[in-house]
């Protein structure tokens, strides 16, 4: 499959008032031919290392994931992805003591998709989340969480441990979304708890119709305009990423 994809972040209008940076990090990668691999996390608003945290997880993930697949054509164990988070939780505490700081000013949501021919792998801690398209069908794979509070959700610093979904699926998709919370009440029918195919039919018309594999620069700057335009940023202050993917 000739995966292709566009994907974007941008700043939310909150952090722009407030002075801050933007907290969201992403990662799209091809692993092998026939691999795909996309990871969102969003650092914490609340934490002063958040965007830190954000982009530690997306670069140990990834890595973690290529060295992976030097070796091994099936997919990793649910036992070994909690093992690698708990790395990623070992590196920032010892990124934190350094700081003088604690591991929850590092707090940062997850949310990856993994597909092969044979399998899906989707994983998530937290409110941002993954979509998948099976036909004319929009499937959700992983659906965001809130904390106990409002306004709240998990962290992968949480403590004692956290709170990790893991799902597989049959390789029936043959696109993606993930996107921070930033764009969920745009992309997901919350009552319902399903996608909105409104949102994302026309989102990735143009990463189908794409000629070339790969990433597709000139739609990743169009996707960004898009998430930094009026009709978003009316909706939501919040950072925004989002990542469409296609194999059709």
């Amino acid at each position: 499959m000739a995966w292709r994809w566009a994907a974007a972040s941008e700043i939310g209008t909150s952090h722009i008032r407030n002075g801050d940076r933007l907290q969201d990090a992403y990662a799209v990668s091809v692993m092998r031919d026939d691999c795909i691999f996309a990871i969102v996390s969003d650092g914490a608003g609340s934490a002063e290392f958040g965007a830190y945290g954000a982009w530690l997880v997306c670069r140990t993930l990834t890595v973690l994931f290529r060295c992976w697949f030097r070796d091994n054509s099936n997919l990793p164990s649910n036992e070994v992805l909690s093992d690698w988070i708990d790395e990623i939780r070992d590196r920032v505490a010892a990124i934190s003591e350094k700081k003088e700081s604690t591991p929850r000013q590092f707090a940062s949501t997850l949310a990856l998709v993994v597909s092969t021919p044979d399998e899906t792998l989707a994983m998530h801690v937290g409110d941002s989340a993954v979509v998948g398209r099976c036909g004319e069908e929009w499937e959700v794979l992983c659906w965001p969480e809130n904390g106990e509070y409002a306004s709240t959700t998990y962290f992968v610093t949480d403590d004692p441990e956290p709170r990790l979904n893991i799902a597989r699926y049959p390789s029936k998709h043959d696109a993606f979304a993930l996107f921070s919370d930033g764009v969920g009440d745009l992309a997901l029918s919350h009552s319902e708890q399903t996608a909105s195919p409104q949102f994302f039919n026309p989102m990735l018309r143009p990463v189908d119709n794409a000629p070339n594999a790969g990433r597709l620069p000139e739609l990743s700057a169009k996707l960004r305009t898009y998430l930094a335009g009026p009709a978003i940023c009316e909706r939501t202050d919040d950072d925004k990423t989002l990542i469409l993917i296609s194999g059709g």
